[in-house]
C-alpha cells in the first residue's frame, strides 16, 4: 500500500478532524489508546471524522471483528458502516482492496445489547431463545398485572398502562429511585408509589415468568452483566475500540454500561455536542457528556470541532451568541468561511395568525425566487404549535409534510371534537355519529349502530335521538350529549362559541380518554382559535375537509401528489437534519421555553439547547417569529383574553446586534362571496340516474 493511498483521506480533513482521526495512533498505532472526547458542533462533520478514525484503523491493521460502534439508530449504524467502506478504499488505494466485512459489531445500544445477551444467555440465567417485547407488547403485559392486581378497579384514576411504562422505563433508563422520577416528570402520580412499586415487581416477575425481556430490559440485563467481574473482563476483551456517537442522547444507563466495559477508558471514543442535547424526556441526561473526561485518570483527551460545514456566519455567530449565556458548556465557537449580508430575522407579528399567514407568503416568495419548498422548513417547540400554519398552508394549497407526530386535525381528541360539530351540522353523517356515540362511557360499536339505525329513518334525526331509550350504561352522559347537540343544531350560541361549547362538553370526555391531558386540551383551545378566523360553522367545516391530511410521523413519506413539498417538525424530529431556509415559530417565553419546561435550572439550559439546535438547522436564511399576543384559556381570575407575549428570554437586548428586526403588516384575506340565483335543480336524482 503506497504511502499517498494511506494518507489521502486525511489531506481533505482540516486540523481539528485530522487530530480526533489520528489520536493515540503516533505512540499506539492500531491498539487501543487513551479515552477521546470529541466535541462535534453542529455541521462540523463529526460523522464523517468517526468514519475516517474507524477506516483508518482499520488500514493501520486493526481488526474491525473487534470494533464496537454504537448508533441510536439502525438507519445510522448502516450509514456509519458504508462511510467507513468507502474511506477504507480511499486508504487502500487503486492496488489494493481493504476489507470492512469483519466490522459486524455496528448497530444502536439496544440491537448489541440483545447480541450480547444471547451469547452469555445461559451464564446469566436467560433462556438463549428468549423473546423481545415491543413497547406495544410491554404495554399489555403491563396492563395485565395492572389488572391482576386489582388497580384498574381504583375509586380515583389509576395510569393507564402507557403512563405506567413510561415511568418504569424513565426510572430504569435514568438510574433513578421511583420517588424522584414521579416527583420530576409525572407528579400527577405521586399518590401512587407504593401501588406502582407493587406493579412494577409483579411486571417483572410476570416477564421472567414468560422468558421475554422488553426495551428497557436489552440495557438493563447487559448492565447487570458487566457487573459481574468475570463476565465483565471477558465482554470486554471482545472489543479492542468501542466508538459511540451522540453521546450526549445517552442516559445513565448506556453511560454505566461503557464505564463497566472499559473502566480504564482504553480504547474508547464518544463524539457529542453538550449544545445539542435536548432529550432529557427520554432520560438523557447532559452530565454523561460534561463529565465524560473526568471519570478516567488521566482525564480523556477532548478534542473540540468548531468548522462548520452548513450554515452562513451570520447565522453561526447569532446561534454562538444564544448558546454562550449557557450556564455550562464546552465552550466552543462555530466559525466559517461562508460569508454572508444576510443575519437572522426577527420578525414581529401580530398574533398566530399573522404568523401562519406571513410564513406561508415567505415560503411562495423563495419558491418564486428558485428555492425548493424542499429546501424549506418550519421548526417548533410542540406539535400543537402549528396548527394556525397547517390550516394556512392547506387554504394556499402549500403542500407539507410534518415530522414530530400526528398533523394537528388528525389527533383523536381534536377529531372527536369536529365529529360534534359534524353531527350537529348534519345529524344524518353516520360516521361523524358512529364516533361521537362512542365517546360515551360503555357505548361500543354495537350500542352506536343499534341507535344510528333507529334513528336513520327519523323526520328529525336529533328528535328521534332524545326520544330514543338511551344505552343502558351511559349514564349522565346521554343526556349531556343530546342537549348538546340540539343546541348547536338549533344555533343558539353564534359561531364560534358553538366551538367553545363543544369544547366544554368534550372535557370531561377527554379526561376518561386520554393521559396528557394539558396538552391536549391546549389544542382544543388552538383549535377555537382558528375557528373564529372563519365566518361561519358549515365555512370552518368545509374548509378543513377539503383535501383531508393524511396520517403522518416520522416515518412518513412526501404527500402522493407532489415532488415538491416543504418540512414542518418539533425541534427533536429535526436534530441532524438541514434546510436553506428555515422559520422558527413562537420565539417567545411560554414557547420558547414551553411554561412547562422552566421548572429548574437545567430545564431552562434544555430549552435554551433547543433553541440553539433549531437555529443551526439553517444554511441560508434563518427567521424567528415573535408574535405580540396569544389568546389563553381558563384563567382562573380573567377568563378567556388575549395578552401580551414577551421576546425569548433567550433573546435579550445584548444580542440584538445579531439579528435584523423585522415587523411584519399583513392583510386579513378577503372575504369570498359569491351571487345566487333562483333556480332550483334536483341534482340527487341526476346523481341517481347516472347508474340507473
Amino acid at each position: 500500500m503506497s504511502e499517498g493511498g494511506t494518507r489521502a483521506p486525511l489531506a481533505r480533513l482540516n486540523d481539528a478532524q485530522r487530530q480526533a482521526v489520528e489520536h493515540g495512533i503516533a505512540t499506539h498505532g492500531p491498539r487501543p489508546s487513551a479515552p477521546l472526547l470529541v466535541i462535534a458542533g453542529a455541521g462540523s462533520g463529526k460523522t464523517d471524522t468517526l468514519a475516517t478514525r474507524v477506516a483508518h484503523l482499520i488500514a493501520l491493521g486493526a481488526d474491525p471483528r473487534r470494533m464496537l460502534l454504537l448508533t441510536f439508530s439502525r438507519r445510522a449504524a448502516v450509514e456509519m458502516t458504508r462511510r467507513v467502506e468507502r474511506v477504507a478504499g480511499q486508504f487502500a488505494g487503486r492496488d489494493a482492496r481493504l476489507t470492512t466485512d469483519g466490522l459486524n459489531w455496528a448497530g444502536t445500544f439496544h440491537g448489541i445489547g440483545a447480541r450480547l445477551l444471547r451469547d452469555y444467555a445461559e451464564q446469566l440465567g436467560l433462556d438463549p431463545g428468549f423473546t423481545i417485547h415491543d413497547r406495544e407488547d410491554s404495554a399489555d403485559l403491563m396492563n395485565l398485572v395492572r389488572h391482576q392486581l386489582g388497580l384498574s378497579k381504583t375509586t380515583e384514576r389509576f395510569p393507564t398502562k402507557g403512563t405506567c411504562l413510561a415511568i418504569y422505563s424513565h426510572a430504569v433508563n435514568a438510574e433513578l429511585p421511583l420517588a424522584d422520577v414521579l416527583a420530576a416528570h409525572f407528579p400527577w402520580c405521586g399518590l401512587w408509589e407504593e401501588e406502582l412499586k407493587k406493579l412494577f415487581a409483579g411486571y417483572v416477575e410476570a416477564k421472567q415468568v414468560q422468558g421475554v425481556l422488553d426495551y428497557d430490559d436489552l440495557l438493563l440485563y447487559w448492565c447487570h452483566s458487566l457487573a459481574e467481574p468475570d463476565i465483565a473482563a471477558e465482554m470486554s476483551a471482545r472489543f479492542d475500540h468501542v466508538l459511540v456517537d451522540e453521546y450526549q442522547d445517552t442516559n445513565r444507563l448506556q453511560a454505566s454500561i461503557l464505564r463497566r466495559l472499559k473502566p480504564d477508558g482504553h480504547g474508547l471514543v464518544v463524539v457529542g455536542d453538550d449544545a445539542q442535547s435536548i432529550y432529557a424526556f427520554r432520560a438523557a441526561s447532559v452530565r454523561n457528556i460534561l463529565d465524560f473526561p473526568q471519570q478516567f485518570s488521566p482525564p480523556a483527551k477532548v478534542v473540540t470541532l468548531e468548522r462548520n460545514y452548513r450554515s452562513t456566519q451570520p447565522i453561526l455567530a447569532a446561534a454562538n451568541a444564544v448558546i454562550g449565556l449557557a450556564q455550562e458548556r464546552f465552550t466552543k465557537n462555530l466559525w466559517t468561511d461562508r460569508e454572508a449580508m444576510q443575519r437572522p430575522l426577527l420578525t414581529i407579528v401580530r398574533d398566530e395568525a399573522d404568523q401562519a399567514r406571513c410564513i406561508a407568503e415567505r415560503i411562495l416568495r423563495h419558491r418564486e425566487e428558485g428555492m425548493t419548498l424542499k429546501d424549506q422548513a418550519v421548526l417548533f417547540r410542540t406539535g400543537s404549535h402549528s396548527a394556525a400554519l397547517e390550516v394556512e398552508l392547506r387554504l394556499r394549497n402549500i403542500p407539507f409534510v410534518k415530522f414530530g407526530g400526528l398533523k394537528f386535525l388528525d389527533a383523536a381528541h381534536v377529531k372527536d371534537v369536529l365529529a360534534l360539530l359534524r353531527f350537529a351540522e348534519n345529524p344524518r353523517d353516520r360516521v361523524a355519529g358512529f364516533r361521537l356515540l362512542q365517546l360515551l362511557p360503555h357505548v361500543g360499536p354495537a350500542a352506536a349502530q343499534r341507535v344510528l339505525d333507529a334513528i336513520a329513518s327519523a323526520p328529525s334525526p336529533l328528535q328521534a335521538l332524545a326520544d330514543a331509550p338511551p344505552p343502558p350504561k351511559a349514564g349522565t352522559a346521554w343526556p349531556a350529549v343530546v342537549t348538546a347537540l340540539q343546541s348547536l343544531h338549533g344555533r343558539a350560541h353564534g359561531w364560534p362559541s358553538e366551538l367553545a361549547l363543544a369544547r366544554r362538553w368534550y372535557e370531561p370526555h377527554l379526561e376518561r380518554l386520554h393521559e396528557n391531558v394539558e396538552t391536549r386540551r391546549a389544542d382544543l383551545v388552538q383549535l377555537e382559535q382558528i375557528a373564529g378566523g372563519y365566518p361561519s360553522r358549515d365555512r370552518f367545516l368545509m374548509e378543513l375537509t377539503l383535501d383531508p391530511p393524511g396520517a403522518t410521523s416520522d416515518e412518513a413519506g412526501a404527500p402522493s401528489r407532489d415532488e415538491d413539498y416543504c418540512t414542518l417538525s418539533t425541534i427533536h424530529s429535526a436534530k441532524g437534519q438541514e434546510w436553506k431556509s428555515v422559520f422558527l415559530l413562537n420565539v417567545v417565553d411560554g414557547c420558547m421555553p414551553s411554561d412547562i419546561g422552566t421548572g429548574q435550572q437545567h430545564d431552562i439550559e434544555e430549552e435554551r439547547r433547543l433553541l440553539y439546535v433549531a437555529m443551526t438547522r439553517a444554511k441560508e436564511a434563518l427567521n424567528l417569529m415573535v408574535p405580540q399576543r396569544f389568546f389563553v384559556h381558563r384563567q382562573t381570575q380573567y377568563g378567556d383574553r388575549h395578552v401580551y407575549a414577551a421576546r425569548t428570554r433567550f433573546i435579550p437586548d445584548a444580542l440584538l446586534e445579531h439579528f435584523e428586526q423585522d415587523h411584519w403588516a399583513g392583510q386579513d384575506p378577503e372575504a369570498l362571496s359569491s351571487a345566487k340565483t333562483k333556480v332550483r335543480v334536483d341534482l340527487g336524482s341526476r346523481m341517481k340516474a347516472m347508474w340507473a
